[in-house]
Order: C-alpha cells, then structure tokens, then sequence
C-alpha cells in the first residue's frame, strides 16, 4: 500500500494553534495522512526520551515516522573526519528513528565543491561503501538508507548517481525526489513517459524490493539555469511536476511507495490531494 506523508508540520498546523510534534500524530490521522518525515537537518539535538514520546504518540494513531538526516552531509569530502562525521550523523539519525519506531533515514548524498565529477563520484562510492561497513559493525544493517536525487547541478545524486551509491548496500534504498529531477532537467517531467523511464531505469539496476517500497518526495520546485531555487505549493502552474502522471506509473507497476510531500507549508494539504487523486485513479 502507498503511505502519503508530511515533511514536517504545515502552516495550518500552527495556524489551528498546535505547536509540537507530539501533537501532530493526531493531526495526520484525522486527515488520513499515513507518515511524518521528521527533519534533523540542523543536526540530531533531539533528546531520547523526546524520540519515545514521539514515537509513541504517531505509534498509537497508526501515523509512520521516518527522518531526514543532516543537510549538511558530505560523501564526498575528502577529509577522512569530516566522512567520520557525516557517517556518524547518519548513525546519530538511524538511532533515534529507531527509538521513534521508524527505520527510514533520508540522507542527501554530496556537493561537487571543486572537485571534478569522476572525482566526487569516486570520493563518494568509497566513502558510501565506509557507512555500509559502520553499519554491519554497529549492528544498524536493518535501517534503510534513502539515499536521495538532488535538484541543484552542484549536488551529487542524480538517478544514475544514486542507482550507484544504492547498489553498494541492503541497507541502502532510492530516495527518488522528482521535485527535484524535474528542477535538474529543466522541466523533464512534462511528459507522463519520463515518469515511466524513471521508474523502469530503477527496475533494470536495481533489485525489485528496492524499488517496491522506496522512498520519494514529492513537491513543486522553482528552477533556473543551476537547477533547483525553492519549493513551491501545489498551486503553482509555471514550474511543476504535475502528480497524476507519477500515480499512473505507480499503478502501472504495482510498486507501494512512501510519498512525502515537501511542498512549502501546504504539505499536509497538499499530500491529501496525492493521497485522493492516487485513489480515484486506482478505483477507476
């Protein structure tokens, strides 16, 4: 079964007078939002017993939970502490999603900098391969690693980049953001075809159960001559991508998705309307 979710709480939110995350776990399931992407991009602060209650509270309204590691990740770094460091705030990551009762963590792959492209990627395959082996010997193998698409030219991870880091690990999954492979290409996902190209270049590289339940986000984004600038809302008509197109190509190849919907403050209405227009064209 497709889960739809929220990255985040959204401005209607705070606007009904809710403030915490705790709170939230009711708010999603009185509007049948399934997850809740909870966002440690500032760093993993978070305090265990906090982690529990929330955990907790999403567990008892049947709302999933997943994170989202630091933005400030680098595989590509070169500087063997600051990889050291990248691997710990996924591990930082992987341990209180655990507590939450979760067992997705998002993770942004890497920046170019000044590197060449061989050379990032290169940096990048070896340093993913060092989170692989940390994982075994941590005993976090269970954890799936979503490892995303960016949307700026200067970031590591298009899909062929990720199909790549993806394929190093069990523990590492797809997180295919296509706000953000439209914002890269200049607008590719005009076409309902691209979705289907997408979808089965990930099939032929990667094994089923990989693709089956990976992870994805979902939301408009502004582009220009570098690729991504902001997000957006579902109200945008200039930039795009459109859903219906993705949940023709979900349906056509039976895979179950988490859906998080990143759309800028309009994410929990916004992944009500994915959530609706999935179901209409499955029931038709």
């Amino acid at each position: 079964m497709v889960k739809f979710g929220v990255a985040g709480n959204s401005n209607s939110f705070y606007d009904e007078g809710f403030t915490s995350t705790v709170q939230a776990a009711k708010w999603c399931a009185d509007r049948g939002i399934d997850a809740f992407e909870y966002s440690f991009g500032r760093g993993v602060r978070m305090t265990d017993a906090t982690a529990i209650e929330i955990g907790n509270a999403f567990k008892a309204y049947n709302v999933e939970l997943t994170v989202h590691a630091p933005y400030f990740i680098n595989f590509s770094n070169a500087d063997p502490d600051m990889i050291l460091k990248s691997i710990g705030y996924v591990t930082s990551s992987i341990k209180k999603v655990k507590l939450m009762g979760g067992d997705r963590v998002v993770v942004h792959p890497a920046s170019q900098g000044k590197l060449t492209r061989e050379e990032a990627m290169r940096l990048a395959l070896n340093n993913f391969g060092l989170l692989r082996d940390a994982l075994i010997d941590l005993n976090m193998q269970d954890a799936k690693v979503c490892i995303e698409t960016m949307g700026k030219l200067g970031q590591m991870g298009t899909l062929d980049e990720v199909i790549e880091f993806v394929s190093l690990s069990d523990s590492f999954i797809p997180c295919v953001d296509f706000g953000h492979i439209n914002a890269r290409e200049q607008g590719i996902l005009k076409n309902p075809l691209t979705y289907n190209t997408i979808l089965q270049k990930l099939l032929d590289n990667l094994p089923r159960t990989k693709v089956e339940n990976m992870h994805i986000h979902f939301s408009k984004i502004q582009y220009g001559a570098k690729g991504e600038i902001r997000h957006l809302t579902f109200a945008d008509r200039e930039y795009g991508p459109d859903f219906e197109p993705l949940a023709e190509a979900l349906i056509r190849y039976s895979l179950n998705p988490y859906i998080i919907c990143e759309s800028d403050g309009t994410q929990a209405e916004d992944a009500i309307y994915m959530k609706s227009a999935y179901q209409a064209l499955l029931d038709n």
